[in-house]
């Protein structure tokens, strides 16, 4: 008998009453299934249906107070750890036990050993009140009272500091103006190899020490002035008065207690724009101090103006500064000057006076001459037509400045092919000192500032891309420019017949009879008076104290040197010279091809250039 009854899934569902088993029999075929279906192995989910929760297999695991882990995991991490720790430690004690060759950073080169020595002498030149620490131990405090007891019509009363010109203690304005602008041109355009060196502040105290001197040489808070003091002290022993100067005299600055006169002049456009210059320049080294790059540029400008509405010389009219620093013109002065308040102010009206083609016919610019290319104290042409042709090889203003700067820009291109062995506009010594003041005395300060333009414009023509320059028919590349700046510089670090290094202080043969008086008289607390240090001028000893970093005059023209201290023409040193010693020395130290010119800081404050186009022809007529 089959009943059907409905499957709840939707299919019949049949119940046979026939085969139905009693409840016994039910539930003992029941067991005999669950024997059967256990003597198979059961799978872990299988096991969680049959098993209760109490019976399921346990697992160990870290309560790590954050999270909670299988302490298999943990144990596998911690020893993983420890093995790493344990063989990083192996590892780093055989490595600091394993001997290795230390690769030490390279000695510095000769120039760079030359530039620290060449700076120091500007601090033994120092006047007035010196910094605490100065590093010169022979020197003291000195003319402390310059400018205070004049009795001339000067109206600045406080002429302390600055820097004496030489071996004596007289401070010339004009060569000291281009000392300081000679040495801020340096660090605007080498100011990393400064950096490198560990002289950038250095430099720059130096720099300062003379420009807050110069502001106090004329009314710098004025907008117009009348005069200007050009000299503090005397050198004169023509008159036969007999009375004590800074020539007549041989004692060191610490023990002067005779009168300094103070030398005025109201009209001198050369020295006016030579301090305008100096000042005009140092306000781009001292960009990031705006306050006091601010009162630079100020007083260069009042500097300026007074130079173009006073016209005249300083030295003319028979002062005592023609016998020692006489000032042949000042239209290079102009230019020079012009220059430095163009970069420094971006103001185009000095640059168009700068390129003004009747200013450069009166410079010198179109014609030559023995001295033609010779950069020194007096006369700025070559460098202020070295300074310009910067400008048109990396911002080339175009019209109206064109025609004059590819006038400079062939003049220096010609200068810097005089310098070559190749020409004879100059003679060499046969140890190969190029003679630029043909065969006069105190030749090395003129091979200095020559070598310095060599360098730089090799260093201007390299950062413009340009691999050389011609001479004639004949190209020559930037590298012999170098090589020229180089054996000038090595032979007055030595390379010279006599093997005299003529820097005081470097190498082991240097001069040790400098014409010097605070050098040459011993600092022993004993005061000698006007004459009383004279048996040190004439004491046939070395110097009691060495002048480091002090270029002297230089041999002659036969290469010959006499180390005696009474002969200036040999021995006796210049801040001028060495400021062209120094812009040498750092342009040629250092890796050439890692650190060079900085080609945008002298660009700061100058506009962009949009050339302006030339004015349109006249109309036409028939």
């Amino acid at each position: 008998m089959s009943m059907y009854g409905r499957d709840p899934w939707g299919g019949p569902l049949e119940i046979n009453t026939a085969d139905s088993a009693t409840d016994d029999d039910r539930s003992r075929n029941l067991n005999e299934l669950d024997r059967a279906a256990l003597s198979r192995p059961l799978d872990e989910t299988q096991q969680s249906w049959l098993l209760g929760p109490g019976e399921q297999k346990k697992k160990r695991y870290v309560d790590l107070g954050c999270i909670i882990v299988s302490r298999k995991i943990f144990i596998w991490t911690v020893g993983t750890i420890l093995a790493a720790a344990f063989i990083a430690g192996i590892v780093t004690v055989i490595v600091k036990n394993v001997p290795r060759h230390h690769k030490h950073p390279p000695p510095p080169d000769n120039y760079t050993i030359a530039l620290h020595k060449a700076l120091m002498f500007f601090n033994a030149q120092k006047s007035g009140k010196l910094p605490r620490h100065n590093n010169v131990s022979w020197r003291g405090n000195s003319c402390l009272n310059d400018g205070k007891s004049d009795k001339s019509s000067a109206v600045l009363k406080d002429l302390v500091g600055g820097y004496y010109d030489a071996g004596d203690a007289i401070k010339f304005h004009f060569p000291k103006a281009f000392a300081m602008t000679m040495l801020s041109w340096s660090v605007i355009e080498y100011s990393a190899k400064y950096e490198a060196a560990g002289e950038l502040n250095h430099v720059k105290d130096i720099i300062k020490w003379g420009t807050d001197y110069f502001l106090k040489t004329f009314n710098s808070t004025s907008d117009t002035i009348s005069q200007l003091v050009s000299q503090v002290g005397s050198g004169d022993t023509s008159g036969g008065t007999g009375d004590p100067n800074d020539h007549s005299c041989w004692t060191r600055p610490e023990d002067i207690d005779y009168p300094r006169p103070v030398t005025v002049c109201s009209t001198c456009s050369d020295l006016a724009a030579e301090m305008a210059a100096a000042l005009a320049s140092a306000s781009i080294v001292f960009k990031d101090n705006k306050v006091y790059s601010k009162k630079l540029v100020h007083g260069a400008e009042t500097l300026w103006k007074f130079a173009r509405n006073q016209r005249g010389s300083y030295t003319a009219g028979g002062v005592e500064a023609a016998t020692f620093y006489n000032s042949s013109m000042y239209w290079d002065e102009f230019v020079w000057g012009g220059a430095w308040l163009y970069y420094a102010t971006g103001n185009q009206s000095y640059l168009y006076l700068a390129s003004h083609p009747t200013l450069a016919k009166h410079a010198g610019a179109f014609w030559g001459g023995p001295d033609y290319g010779v950069l020194s104290w007096d006369n700025k042409l070559t460098g202020a037509q070295v300074l310009l042709t910067r400008l048109r090889l990396f911002l080339s203003p175009g019209y109206p400045y064109e025609q004059t700067l590819k006038t400079y820009h062939n003049q220096t291109s010609i200068i810097m092919c005089s310098y070559l062995p190749y020409f004879t506009s100059f003679n060499r010594t046969r140890g190969g000192l190029i003679q630029l003041n043909h065969g006069r005395p105190q030749p090395l300060q003129y091979v200095a500032n020559a070598a310095f333009l060599a360098a730089l414009f090799s260093d201007y023509l390299d950062a413009a891309d340009t691999p050389g320059w011609y001479c004639g028919p004949n190209f020559y590349s930037t590298d012999v420019l170098r090589k020229f700046a180089e054996s000038q510089i090595d032979y007055i670090l030595g390379k010279n017949p006599r093997k005299m290094s003529y820097l005081v202080g470097f190498g082991n043969h240097y001069p040790k009879h400098v014409h010097h008086r605070g050098a040459s008289i011993p600092k022993n607390k004993i005061k000698y008076n006007c004459k009383g240090g004279y048996k040190w001028r004439d004491s046939k000893k070395p110097n009691p104290n060495t002048v480091i970093g002090a270029m002297v005059a230089g041999p002659d023209k036969h290469d010959g040197f006499h180390d005696v201290r009474t002969n200036y023409n040999y021995t006796e040193p210049t801040i001028a010279g060495n400021a062209g010693l120094v812009a040498a020395l750092v342009a040629l130290s250092g890796d050439r091809t890692t650190t060079k010119i900085d080609k945008n800081t002298i660009f700061s404050a100058v506009p962009p250039m949009f050339p302006t186009p030339p004015p349109p022809p006249a109309p036409w007529k028939p």
